[in-house]
């Protein structure tokens, strides 16, 4: 193995120091507000976002403690509480069976029996609560629109908190059933990866779960993604959830302009 002189010792510790200033820059938040208020003057429908660098805790927050409509992303929450109550490998074959269907295929009557299984509105906040999440409540009773669980209304921060659970282990899961809930949501669907994966660079690992829910009252277009782009000894939780969308493909591209906006100041790819 070559020596290393003096010289380039002193040279590597001060590349390492700038690296490491340049990751505890702080976020340009104003710059960043400006880019999101161009990009959506023109596009209808309130927006929410936050973005959380979980190695250096560097954050964004747009409008995050804003209440929307959680649509399909509940369904990561479903799959917590039923976590809380029974070790996966407790799980009937059957019951596994719908959790891979909730979360890779988003299939709504599996969240239907899994939401039932879990005590309703009741076991889904008593979830949320476990996992400090401020904004976040089961609706019971009968609803008005599609699904009970696609109403429940959340925020960005409260999503983030949830993403940054399932890399923590301060949280009240334990790691065997972190790792399933990520593993089902890095291996969704073709169609359904939209969303937060446009953050990710090469060699990077996304874990997601998208929500598109048309709201019986309005006609319009709830688009959401939440997830943890992973790569380099970094993890990004990420949330952006907007409402008032025209149709479900201006919802995702919205969601994605954001994205993109958001993270340019947080990290760029190597070409």
């Amino acid at each position: 193995m070559a020596k290393v002189s003096g010289a380039q010792e002193a040279l590597l510790g001060k590349l390492e120091e700038t690296a490491g200033v340049e990751n505890l820059r702080p976020v340009p938040v104003k710059e960043i507000d400006r880019r999101l208020n161009r990009y959506l003057a023109g596009r209808p429908g309130p927006v929410s976002a936050m973005v959380k660098d979980l190695a250096t805790g560097r954050v964004y927050r747009y409008h995050a403690g804003e209440s929307m409509i959680t649509a399909s992303s509940a369904k990561v929450q479903i799959l917590l509480a039923l976590l809380l109550k029974t070790p996966w490998e407790k799980l009937s074959g059957d019951v596994r069976r719908d959790a891979e269907l909730m979360i890779r295929h988003s299939d709504n009557q599996a969240a239907d029996r899994l939401w039932l299984r879990i005590g309703g509105a009741a076991g889904f906040t008593e979830a949320g609560r476990r996992f400090g999440l401020k904004h976040t409540q089961g609706v019971p009773g009968d609803c008005v629109d599609l699904y009970c669980w696609g109403i429940t209304r959340t925020s960005a921060e409260d999503q983030v908190r949830l993403m940054q659970a399932l890399v923590s282990g301060k949280g009240p899961l334990r790691r065997k059933e972190r790792d399933q809930v990520l593993r089902l949501m890095g291996a969704v669907v073709d169609g359904q990866d939209w969303g937060v994966s446009v953050a990710a660079c090469e060699g990077d690992r996304v874990a997601l779960k998208n929500g598109w829910l048309k709201r019986v009252s309005n006609k319009l277009w709830a688009t959401i993604s939440v997830g943890l782009v992973r790569g380099e000894g970094r993890d990004y939780a990420i949330a952006v959830l907007t409402e008032g969308s025209p149709e479900v493909g201006y919802g995702m591209a919205t969601v994605e302009g954001v994205v993109r906006r958001i993270m340019q100041s947080f990290r760029k790819c190597s070409a």
